[in-house]
């Protein structure tokens, strides 16, 4: 039987309405962890009890807060040690993980242990942000879900992907970036079975946000200067330049992370060690620790000096890749902004002062770095202009974003094979999607690729005559399978090679031992169609028949035919890659 392609169907609903039950849970739950990270941060920092948003960069403990850091370090590497190591990390690159090894089975515990470790961590300044985790624990909710209610793989990863969507967006207002996101670096796909249910997620959790935290954007800008064509394209050099830099910053990353297993220490040690570092950066420069939205707050809004966001710069980018090369649990994004963020405003500013008639806005300039440097990273390069943009609500400022973060987006296709996504996973010999191209066999028909018209055999026709046919090497006779039509014409059966080897009688008839054709393909099937066919029922050739006349075979498909209907694509491809050169079929040797 023909399968009936479908773009939705009920299962599809249903999936959509606990896809929104995932994300009352997970924007309830990013808010707690919001606030355990302020508690924690108030008494590390304060020795206070409280949940009210607070710096750590304003605490007055000298020099032993040097040592606050290494505690959350070590805690974290208990908790890592006796609890579960997959609580160390980034957090969406083991969300990548789960969905591409694991068919989006989260182990139920992280679903706790992962928000407490990230509070721990980031309570006692570490320099990450909370949407890593946040992320994460939204996404072990939906997978714990989909557990509970036996949901297949696919489904799973949906529910997975809509927790980690609505998770993104109750905490930064950014509905539509957290869809791309989720589309980006965890669906892997755009397919409405599972764009429905996490677009659903978002605009819940959005809609949640609203009524708690209301509509103002997350990093408020003042009104802005109307780009012109000059200051535009100093915003696509920006954005290139901040590519070259998250190029070099992944690097670094895990340059860092190659360095600490060199160590002859265990690694639930490592998170104590990188929190020293931490400590000591922060002495310095104590506006690094924490999660340090406020510094992308004053970047993006002029407050910042322009030396003073190059020593942020400086100092957060130290910081935080020798945290995060620890293996402790933290995020990437507002990590990447701050730094991104100083190098644009410093970047801008310099342009301002070379080319004052071209109308530079520094704060823009400021907003393409913070996004550039993540789309270069990550990239996410949709996902990053949204975001910067639902943030800020600039309007001004989207054409500079588009500019700057695709071109930071291709310095990072052009320099780097893998982003700081999927470095660590491709490392373990994971191929992770990078492209989301349309399905070729979809596009094309069995009746262009078929072969026709059908070599037909009669029902009446005897094992012997067919041997000695197939013997004298007329046209036709080189296919492994032939379909067989009664008196009438009509379609009775298919008989192969080795069906007429099993035979054995020369005088039997081929009704008598040809198989009934349990499949066939209309001439107006899709490739697509005809391979997932071939796979259920097991066979290597399918009868084509005619689109009015299901019964009247007109050709017949084979696994050779499928794989032919490629040269095409393959022809494209090999001219571009010569420079245009045409695609010559490889001589036998």
């Amino acid at each position: 039987m023909r399968p009936r392609p479908f773009l939705a169907d009920g299962r599809v609903v249903v999936i959509t309405l606990l896809a929104v039950g995932v994300a009352v849970l997970a924007s309830a739950t990013a808010l707690a962890l919001t606030a355990l990270i302020a508690g924690v941060t108030h008494l590390a920092f304060f020795g206070r009890l409280s949940v009210e948003p607070v710096s750590p960069a304003d605490n007055a403990l000298g020099g032993v807060v040097v040592l606050v850091p290494v505690l959350g370090g070590l805690v974290v590497g208990l908790m890592a040690r006796f609890g579960s190591e997959k609580i160390r990390g980034h957090g969406i690159p083991e969300a990548m993980e789960q969905v591409l090894l694991n068919q989006s089975r989260v182990p139920p515990r992280l679903t706790f242990l992962k928000p407490l470790s990230a509070a721990i961590a980031i309570g006692t300044g570490g320099p990450f942000g909370a949407e890593g985790p946040i992320i994460a624990t939204g996404g072990a909710l939906g997978s714990l879900v989909g557990q509970l209610l036996h949901t297949t793989s696919m489904e799973r990863k949906t529910l997975l992907a809509a927790g980690a969507a609505a998770g993104m967006a109750a905490t930064f207002g950014t509905p539509l970036a957290a869809v791309l996101l989720a589309v980006e670096l965890l669906l892997f796909e755009l397919r409405p079975r599972s764009l429905v249910p996490v677009a659903f997620a978002a605009a819940t959790a959005m809609l949640l946000r609203l009524a708690h935290a209301g509509a103002a954007p997350f990093f408020p800008m003042p009104p802005l200067l109307v780009p012109r064509a000059l200051a535009i394209v100093s915003y696509v050099g920006i954005g290139a330049v901040c590519g070259g830099a998250s190029v070099a910053i992944t690097r670094l990353v895990y340059a860092v992370e190659d360095g600490f297993a060199r160590l002859p220490l265990h690694w639930m040690w490592w998170p104590a060690l990188g929190g020293l570092v931490v400590g000591l950066v922060g002495l310095v420069a104590p506006h690094t620790l924490g999660v340090g939205y406020d510094n992308i707050a004053n970047l993006v809004s002029g407050r910042l000096a322009v030396e003073a966001a190059m020593v942020l710069f400086a100092w957060k980018l130290l910081s935080w890749s020798v945290a995060l090369g620890s293996g402790t649990s933290g995020g990437t994004l507002a990590p990447l902004f701050t730094i991104g963020g100083g190098l644009g405003a410093a970047l801008g500013a310099a342009l301002a002062h070379v080319l004052p008639a071209a109308g530079i806005d520094p704060r823009i300039a400021a907003l393409v770095g913070m996004a550039a440097l993540f789309a270069g990273a990550s990239r996410a390069v949709l996902a990053s202009v949204v975001f910067a943009f639902e943030t800020t609500l600039a309007p001004l400022a989207l054409l500079p974003l588009l500019g700057g973060c695709t071109a930071a987006f291709l310095v990072s296709c052009l320099a780097m094979r893998n982003s700081i996504m999927t470095e660590k996973i491709a490392r373990r010999g994971v191929r992770v999607p990078a492209e989301y191209a349309a399905d070729y066999l979809d596009q094309v028909l069995v009746g262009h690729v078929a072969s026709k018209p059908a070599h037909t055999l009669r029902a009446d026709m005897r094992a012997g005559e067919l041997v000695a046919w197939l013997a004298s090497g007329a046209p036709g006779t080189q296919h492994q399978g032939f379909p067989v039509c009664d008196s009438t014409g009509r379609l009775v059966g298919v008989v192969t090679r080795r069906d007429l080897a099993r035979a054995g009688d020369p005088a039997a008839k081929l009704s008598e031992f040809a198989t009934a054709p349990a499949v066939s393909i209309p001439e107006d099937g899709t490739l697509r169609e005809a391979a997932d066919l071939m796979t259920l029922a097991g066979v290597g050739r399918l009868p084509v028949v005619a689109r009015d006349d299901g019964a009247r075979a007109i050709g017949i498909l084979t696994r050779s035919d499928l794989l032919s209907a490629h040269r095409r694509r393959l022809e494209e491809t090999h001219a571009l890659r010569r420079g245009l050169a045409p695609f010559r079929k490889p001589r036998a040797v």
